[in-house]
């Protein structure tokens, strides 16, 4: 009896450790990885650890960011902020966010302020982690909350081309798979998360795990925002890419004496005067006044003389995005999730889903504007002639939106391409849909994504990990052959011995491939986007196995053969390793890198970000990657990139790089018993703050 009750009681124990009870008090325990897994028995609770869990290891950053969103970066910090200061003024950030706290829903709001006051708590108890210079944005508020969002969501993404900002970012972009169990191995569906975002500031991904008695979800936002923007529980996962959407318009307008012409009517603009405060090298603050003109087109962003440039932006009146995401954290299963999609509040970025009974969902995801005017080109571009028909005010509603739910293909992709080759063959056409909802191509990333699946009739999970570190090129495939045969008729002995390098070339853009730079640098020549450079150019019917075929290969042939000159010059030989030329060069670290910028149609996606004339640089590309199967218990391996910190003296601000090097994931810690197994230390919530255990 006694070896029973024994027995027994390890049975209860076990099953304590696995499972998340009503917690009696708040608890961040963090992993040997610098991730905070915060167990709480409230929402209340839960936002104000997640805010000073986020100070904690961003905060020099965070401070930065809202002081910036406030539109005073150059009263902190001088005049280097300037121009930033003035877009966020003329974009409206902060009278649109007096209308937003207005507006928002009162669990936003209390989600906001336990967020903040979770942030202030941090600054408190520990003013020695934050730099001198950037404690001057203290206190912070749900405001600065709303006003940063405001700045990332309508001058970052949104308005990102509209506002100019783009051109910084080469790629701002992501992959998402979705397989269903018909497709994969085990029987359940899989979802693979992984945006690509710069490794920069307002980009920056934070991972946790965030607990409340009766759900758990783990996953990633960007620095600065309270939730979970892609995420994970046991029932349901999803993710986000960049869309094709057209959901910011510029109108040139035409000025004549001080007023802007509105269907050949002159109408006055409403102005107003803002008074920015400027930090002088001295630490004295000069006054700025700013003149800012708004129009019945949207508020002006430049004006020159008889011309002036006015933005509209979808979502301005979208108060509750956040709270959005959160409802979709909370969902527990495909009806739930849907509801939350039908909120309607996140203006931008498709939906990629998977679940626990097997669904699998993708939703070109966003306020789309009803236009007047069924062309894409006619709104793909700055908008001349001040006609009032071109002024949108109303969108399409959830249900007009592209989207497909559990394709027989049993796969669903999205690499930045338009929602049409979301599985193929195709499960939408792009004639049932007004002609502004999305344009039609499939780049060579995209082309290159949907191979790997359409190949692979059953995916385990081990094969859609390395289908996420992918660096083929697919355009090598593509073009390879065709340029051989054009060397064999066209070629001098330097193209013969380009060509001898390429033939040895493993097409990929791993660290070692020699072969790589070669082919790089001799595409970016040719221009493979270029209709003109192929017999069959690229075709919605054909859309994986086109382009096609050399138009001019004697051309082609030369410019390998100037290219190959210029490498000769630059390194002594054509067979240079990728990772001795790209390199990871992050917080003291400096490893070769692998994969490249996605254009050549590599998936795993690194872009350079500086560099010198014999080293490029990796500046953004992969940063939070998650691939998760959800069988009986959800398995997971996750990566941040760059590591879950970047205050300067934590062990965790590029602690991850290594493992990015080396193309490898680390597990997810889900489950209760998992953390507590990993654990670095405890800080739980107390009368006087967070204490950490001893």
């Amino acid at each position: 009896m006694k070896k029973i009750i024994y027995f027994i009681g390890i049975v209860l124990s076990l099953l304590s450790a696995c499972s998340t009870p009503e917690q009696e008090s708040t608890q961040i325990v963090w992993d040997t990885w610098g991730v905070p897994h915060i167990y709480a028995a409230n929402e209340t609770d839960l936002f104000k650890a997640q805010g000073y869990a986020q100070m904690q290891l961003h905060g020099n950053m965070i401070l930065e960011m809202y002081g910036s969103s406030r539109g005073r970066g150059a009263e902190y910090w001088g005049k280097g902020y300037l121009e930033n200061d003035m877009l966020v003024h003329a974009v409206r950030i902060p009278e649109m966010a007096q209308l937003w706290e207005q507006q928002q829903d009162p669990q936003l709001a209390a989600i906001a302020a336990a967020f903040a006051e979770g942030m202030n708590l941090y600054a408190t108890q520990h003013p020695e982690a934050l730099d001198e210079d950037k404690k001057v944005v203290l206190p912070l508020s749900a405001t600065d909350f709303i006003q940063h969002a405001m700045y990332v969501i309508f001058t970052r993404f949104i308005g990102g081309n509209d506002l100019g900002r783009v051109t910084e970012w080469p790629e701002l972009g992501s992959n998402a798979y979705a397989v269903a169990g018909s497709r994969s191995a085990s029987g359940n569906a899989m979802l693979v998360q992984n945006p690509h975002l710069p490794w920069y500031k307002e980009f920056t991904f934070t991972e946790q795990q965030l607990n409340l008695p009766d759900h758990s979800i783990y996953g990633a936002t960007l620095v600065g925002f309270p939730g979970i923007a892609i995420g994970f529980s046991e029932h349901l996962g999803w993710s986000h890419t960049n869309n094709t959407i057209d959901n910011a318009d510029t109108y040139e307008l035409e000025v004549k004496d001080g007023n802007y012409m509105l269907d050949g009517v002159p109408k006055a603009f409403e102005k107003t005067t803002k008074t920015l405060q400027v930090k002088g090298e001295d630490g004295a603050l000069s006054p700025m006044d700013i003149d800012l003109y708004t129009s019945d087109f949207g508020p002006v962003v430049k004006m020159n003389g008889d011309k002036a440039l006015a933005v509209r932006l979808a979502g301005t009146d979208s108060a509750n995005a956040a709270l959005q995401w959160w409802k979709m954290a909370s969902s527990k299963d495909m009806v739930q999730f849907e509801e939350a999609l039908q909120m309607a509040q996140i203006p931008f970025w498709n939906v990629m889903y998977a679940d626990k009974t097997g669904n699998i969902f993708y939703l070109f995801n966003g306020l789309v504007p009803k236009r007047s005017t069924d062309a894409w080109e006619y709104w793909d571009r700055v908008i001349p002639g001040g006609k009032s028909e071109d002024i949108w005010n109303s969108y399409h509603a959830y249900a007009e939106l592209p989207k497909v739910t559990n394709p027989v293909q049993g796969w669903l992709q999205n690499a930045n391409d338009p929602p049409w080759t979301s599985t193929l063959p195709k499960a939408l056409n792009r004639a049932d849909f007004p002609g502004y909802m999305s344009p039609d191509f499939m780049h060579y990333r995209a082309q290159r994504s949907a191979r790997m699946l359409m190949e692979d009739e059953s995916i385990t999970f081990d094969e859609l990990v390395a289908y996420k570190h992918s660096t083929r090129l697919e355009f090598a495939d593509k073009i390879l052959d065709d340029l051989f045969v054009a060397i064999d008729a066209h070629g001098s002995e330097l193209a013969m011995e380009a060509k001898a390098v390429l033939e040895g070339w493993d097409r990929n853009a791993d660290a070692d491939s020699k072969g790589t730079l070669l082919f790089a640098q001799w595409a970016k020549a040719f221009d493979p986007e270029k209709a003109d450079n192929f017999v069959k150019p690229w075709d919605s019917n054909d859309p994986v196995a086109t382009p096609d075929g050399l138009a001019d290969p004697a051309a082609a042939v030369a410019i390998l053969e100037n290219v190959a000159k210029g490498m000769k010059e630059k390194f002594g030989k054509l067979d240079v390793a990728w990772g001795d030329y790209f390199r990871i060069n992050y917080n003291g670290k400096n490893l070769p890198a692998n994969g490249m910028d996605g254009s050549l149609g590599v998936f795993r996606v690194l872009w350079p970000g500086g560099g010198t004339a014999e080293n490029l640089f990796a500046g953004g590309g992969d940063s939070w990657v998650g691939v998760i199967e959800f069988g009986d218990q959800v398995k997971a391996k996750v990566l941040l990139s760059y590591g879950n910190a970047t205050q300067k003296d934590s062990p965790h601000n590029g602690d991850q790089l290594e493992l990015f090097a080396k193309k490898e994931l680390r597990d997810a810690w889900f489950y209760k018993a998992d953390v507590m197994q990993h654990k670095a230390r405890v800080e739980t919530l107390t009368q006087e703050g967070f204490v950490e255990q001893q």
